[in-house]
């Protein structure tokens, strides 16, 4: 499954400039976590996942407004005048050869933002920040596409892009190129290509967009009683929980054993879990308890019972997103929970072959404690009111103290990661 090696943001937010994991020689790990203090920006990189969905799903424009963003100005990070950058860089599969995406959002004349620049493509050597040759260059939704596999046009850090994408492209006529103009440039080019046939690596990098998942998981939202039918997948609040579960029964009887026994470990008392349909074709999901002859509901389970009930159904999906994102889900959990849940996501990150990526963001010191340093990122509040984001293993005292076996999240505690 395709996996996020790197990302770089700029402008965005309280995230002048932040880049996490480097592509050559310190990827980002199956299970990456920021952690960090209150306002420091965790929030930020988040979002910032989220807005690149919105991006390719609604347009630029639209995405800079939903889930409260506000638009544009707002969104862009204060008293800068540059572009919002985004650059991401993925492989699809291990052995594939790493692909770059860059894209840029700014104002147009008339104040609107949209696509100022995009382009894809693929690396060949060992170069870090910059791809061999890219197949997809648009420049204000106008530019070039290669079809199928055809190499791209070529372009180093030598030509002297200080942005990466040329505002102006010289280009070989040849069969495999095609000049592209979008209808609209506040669309993304990966989304209209990516739909066409002939442009398959195009499609690829659309698919793994579509495919991220951020859980906004609130337990009122999983008290929701939904109309019956099953449903495959946890959607973003979790008020579909109890189809879920209706579809984890039917399909996949097994893994819901699993998460059951596994649920009961944690939770002393509960020792079923299933869902009844009412005369009126709404869902219940009701939790029986040993030590109770009648069963509760999930309008009377606590929001902890349903938080790890829901991450596990979240983990145990036979067919995984290849990103989830899940901001601070220590909250309303048992401290003692913490480092068993954190131990989940690394096993559902790193297990067989199509397991998920997972992202985290904390501030919880028991999460922390079951994290390793590579794979944490400590973000803290620079004097000029920006981000500042490192990963904690870079630093030499933090990583001395580790190998003595002293646990993260205590060090995280006690100051020492910032």
């Amino acid at each position: 499954m395709a996996k996020i090696e790197a990302i770089r943001i700029i402008n965005y937010r309280a995230l002048k400039f932040a880049a996490l994991g480097m592509p050559v020689n310190a990827p980002l790990t199956p299970m990456t976590a920021v952690i960090g203090r209150n306002g420091v920006g965790k929030s930020s990189v988040f979002d910032a996942f989220g807005f690149l969905a919105d991006c390719l799903k609604f347009g630029v424009e639209e995405a800079c407004d939903a889930r409260g963003r506000g638009g544009f100005d707002r969104i862009r990070s204060q008293g800068c005048e540059g572009p919002i950058t985004f650059r991401i860089f993925y492989r699809e599969e291990p052995q594939a050869l790493p692909v770059r995406y860059f894209l840029h959002i700014d104002k147009d004349e008339s104040g609107r933002p949209y696509v100022r620049r995009e382009l894809l493509g693929e690396t060949h050597g060992t170069e870090d920040e910059w791809p061999s040759s890219f197949f997809l260059v648009l420049s204000g939704g106008e530019g070039v596409a290669w079809k199928g596999e055809a190499e791209g046009q070529r372009i180093s850090e030598s030509t002297g892009f200080g942005s990466g994408i040329p505002e102006e492209l010289l280009w070989e006529e040849s069969a495999d190129a095609e000049r592209v103009e979008l209808q609209d440039k506040r669309k993304l080019g990966i989304a209209t290509l990516g739909a066409l046939k002939q442009h398959p690596r195009i499609a690829a990098f659309r698919r793994f967009v579509e495919g991220w998942y951020l859980s906004y998981f609130t337990p009122d939202a999983a008290r929701a009683l939904p109309l019956a039918g099953p449903q495959r997948r946890l959607n973003t609040h979790g008020d579909n929980l109890g189809n879920v579960v209706q579809f984890m029964e039917r399909e996949h009887p097994e893994r819901f054993a699993s998460i059951l026994r596994r649920v009961a470990e944690r939770i002393p008392g509960i020792d079923k879990i299933d869902t009844v349909r009412s005369p009126d074709g709404r869902l219940l999901l009701r939790f029986n308890d040993k030590g109770f002859e009648d069963p509760f509901y999930a309008q009377q389970m606590s929001d902890g019972t349903l938080k790890l009930f829901a991450y596990l159904i979240m983990l145990e999906d036979p067919t995984p997103p290849p990103l989830i994102c899940i901001e601070e889900p220590e909250n309303g959990l048992y401290h003692k929970l913490l480092e068993i849940l954190a131990g989940e996501f690394r096993a559902r990150a790193t297990g067989k072959e199509g397991a998920p990526q997972v992202f985290v963001t904390t501030h919880q010191p028991y999460f922390v404690d079951a994290l390793r340093p590579e794979e944490t990122w400590i973000m803290e509040k620079g004097d000029d009111g920006f981000s500042t984001i490192r990963r904690a293993s870079d630093d030499p005292t933090v990583a001395a103290m580790v190998k003595q076996e002293l646990p993260l999240g205590g060090l995280w505690y006690s100051d020492y990661l910032g």
